[in-house]
């Protein structure tokens, strides 16, 4: 009768092992998915930093030209 108990609390450890190794495996995919969508994000942000920075640019150079052109 222990046997039979020992076995089977063997068998529900091992169960919970591979559950727990799934669950982890779908945790670091998890991860890796939301670290390239952050790197996703953080390039879009650079790149309309930029295109902000020579819109700004554009325009001031605009104001600047406006301004030496009317004495």
């Amino acid at each position: 009768m222990a046997d039979e108990q020992v076995i089977k609390l063997l068998e529900e450890i091992r169960d919970l092992q591979k559950l727990h190794v799934e669950n982890y495996k779908d945790a670091l995919k998890n991860q890796q998915e939301s670290i390239e969508l952050q790197r996703k994000a953080v390039r879009r942000q650079r790149i309309n930093l930029v295109l902000l920075g020579l819109f700004l640019l554009a325009l001031l150079f605009l104001v600047f030209v406006t301004q030496t052109s009317h004495p």
